[in-house]
């Protein structure tokens, strides 16, 4: 795969559940950091990028990116696909993988298996894969669905088709969300949905209340604070401790559809 892959990754300080949550302790590491370092072991990924605002909230964001040397790109607040947009653009990519900062578990290797989802293999071995989707993602909302747990998902478009999200995308949650565009034009674009061979939906590893917070704690404390569990080592802590589960069982999760008011 000759093309360029960019993994971008949303954050930015001013959560309305959990204020401040990318830069929480979680084992011993602000969450976007175990985010990043994550996101940068997938072997498809040639560069990770983390997309904050322009607010001076997200100072602080820009900050501890500079301290570590990660690459970081400031732009919009409410339009995130623009954003994501000029993101992609000022670094050249090719091919765009959307990451979320409240997601500590994220897998590289699921994030591999999306990237490779867009490319179908050449029927001349010799030759590179050819690119035979514009958009692959492990979960869709309805009426596709979901079989990976919440707090996995990964999203990856090639850049004509974030481009032209971005020039028709017109209503407010659209732009937000930066792919809604895709989900809601399934006649415009060749879109591959990867599900896992058993639902697993049940499952929330994402952060975006303090009870979700607590879950992950105890999932990084589990592991001794190191980072480089996969996911299925997580399915297997929570089969043998199901009672995690209840940790934050009344955490709703949000629609896609719905937009900060802020």
């Amino acid at each position: 795969m000759p093309e360029v892959s960019i993994a971008i990754i949303q954050a930015r300080m001013a959560s309305s559940r959990l204020p401040g949550k990318v830069l929480l302790d979680i084992g011993g590491q602000p969450m976007l950091i175990r985010v990043i370092e994550r996101v940068k072991r997938a072997r498809t990924v040639d560069r990770t990028v983390v997309a904050t605002t322009t607010d001076p909230s997200d100072d602080p964001v820009e900050r501890l990116c500079q301290e570590r040397g990660y690459p970081c790109y400031r732009g919009s607040a409410q339009d995130v696909l623009d954003r994501y947009y000029q993101a992609a653009r000022s670094h050249e990519a090719e091919i765009v993988v959307r990451i979320t900062a409240d997601c500590p578990v994220i897998d590289p290797g699921l994030i591999d298996e999306t990237v490779k989802a867009l490319f179908e293999p050449s029927p001349v071995s010799s030759q590179e894969p050819a690119i035979a989707y514009d958009f692959a993602a492990n979960r869709l909302p309805p009426p596709w669905g979901r079989t990976y747990p919440i707090g996995l998902d990964v999203e990856a478009c090639t850049f004509a088709g974030l481009e032209t999200a971005w020039v028709e995308a017109r209503q407010p949650h659209q732009r937000e969300h930066v792919m809604p565009f895709f989900y809601e034009n399934p006649q415009r674009f060749r879109i591959c949905l990867l599900n896992h061979h058993t639902d697993l939906s049940a499952y929330r590893w994402t952060v975006d209340s303090a009870e979700d917070l607590e879950l992950l704690r105890q999932i990084y404390s589990r592991f001794g604070g190191r980072d480089d569990f996969s996911w299925l080592e997580v399915l297997a802590l929570f089969e043998r401790e199901p009672e995690l589960l209840q940790i934050n069982a009344v955490v709703r999760h949000k629609d896609y559809r719905e937009i900060d008011e802020r």
